[in-house]
């Protein structure tokens, strides 16, 4: 059952639909993945079999007379990872290792931690059951110290058996927000609407598991902070640029945001745009969405959605809407550090407009929050800047 249109003008879209064309046109652009695609999981059966194999190893070396080792690929180097357009930042298939080793000082109770840990993973996989990582942290606070280690040995885990973290039977507690023309089934059945107009649903917390997605929707927009996000909600953006999706990650996104807007995108191809703070955390984020991180590279192909286009705030729209230098802060050294670095990155390469934003961050030594057109009127943002941006293409 189709939505009914409440939003603008269909021709209102003339460009956001042939920006979609285009995408879809653009191999590299639409991901490489036919509508409906995705990753596939592993098996619980091929989960089970990695397992033991890493188990045979280190009963194998403890017949040996020898101390038992994880050996896991180092997801904290640059060397380590390789770029593709289509893809993003991903984990090379020869990358450098490090040993976690069963009597060495420094490492012994990490590999102690990975050893209870993947016997936890066992039970869950084999028992069909799902715990989130505070539940694994909650089974023994005073072992594991903190919730930082679980989460880090989880990523290990996941890289060091070449599967998915969803495939392990281990979630995480989601804290984005989604809003807009969407309708979705949960795991458990559960009928999920999210066009409550200033209400938003969260982000499911097995997003592997939902299904029956419906949608209208001519594009989907990533909020960078839950304030924006909530602002726009408040000024009724969804019901007025309707068919739309609104998703927020509140700040740097967590693995189920990232999950549900490759899910969006793999399922309805449909344009995705951010809008981040014309700074260079805001641009950080931004990059995750689209390019992937680091440290989960080895899994680039679940999570990244290059087709992703920058709306907003550009650094070139402060001078250009003439927005005030009260309204603006100054760059801090740790901000330069991080610009620095993000135009060091490989691909800005092949984004020289985004180049050409930095550039312009970097000689004006300023950033701006969103809430910056704030300075033009209350609801600039909503009743002006976005509804232009998206019906002349302002996006890069």
């Amino acid at each position: 059952m189709a939505f009914a249109p409440r939003g603008p003008e269909a021709s209102f879209f003339e460009v956001l639909d042939r920006h979609r064309a285009s995408l879809l046109a653009d191999p590299r652009g639409a991901g490489g993945e036919p509508p409906g695609g995705g990753s596939r999981l592993a098996s619980s059966s091929e989960v089970l079999a990695s397992i033991e194999n890493i188990i045979q190893d280190v009963i194998t070396s403890l017949a040996r007379n020898e101390a038992p080792a994880f050996t896991i690929d180092n997801r904290s180097s640059w060397e380590n990872i390789k770029f593709e357009d289509s893809v993003g930042l991903q984990m090379v298939s020869h990358c450098t290792t490090r040993k976690i080793k069963s009597d060495s000082p420094k490492s012994a109770k990490k590999f102690a931690l990975i050893l209870k840990i993947l016997s936890m993973i066992y039970k869950l996989v084999q028992s069909n059951t799902y715990a989130t990582k505070r539940d694994i942290y909650y089974t023994d606070i005073q072992l594991f110290g903190n919730q930082t280690i679980v989460d880090n040995i989880i990523s290990d885990i996941s890289c060091m058996l070449k599967v998915p973290r969803r495939s392990l039977h281990i979630l995480s507690t989601s804290k984005g927000l989604i809003a807009g023309n969407l309708r979705y089934i949960e795991e458990d059945g559960t009928k999920v609407n999210c066009t409550g107009g200033a209400t938003a649903v969260a982000v499911p917390s097995n997003i592997q598991g939902i299904r029956n997605l419906i949608t209208d929707a001519k594009f989907v927009l990533i909020v960078e902070k839950d304030a924006t996000f909530q602002r726009l909600l408040d000024d009724n953006f969804c019901n007025k640029m309707s068919p739309c999706i609104m998703v927020t990650g509140k700040g740097v996104p967590d693995l189920n945001t990232r999950l549900l807007v490759k899910k969006l995108w793999d399922t309805f191809h449909i344009p995705v745009f951010t809008l981040v703070d014309a700074d260079p955390h805001g641009i950080e984020i931004m990059c995750i969405y689209k390019y992937g991180s680091m440290s989960m590279s080895f899994e680039a192909h679940n999570l990244t959605v290059p087709a992703i286009r920058w709306l907003g705030l550009l650094p070139s729209d402060i001078k250009r809407l003439n927005i005030s230098k009260d309204s603006l802060i100054p760059l801090t050294k740790r901000d330069q550090m991080k610009l620095d670095s993000i135009l060091k990155r490989p691909y800005v390469t092949c984004q020289p407009f985004w180049r050409k934003e930095m550039e312009i961050m970097a000689d004006s030594k300023m950033k701006a929050e969103i809430q910056a057109l704030t300075f033009l009127s209350s609801d600039y943002l909503s009743r002006v800047y976005l509804p232009n941006k998206l019906r002349f293409g302002g996006w890069i």
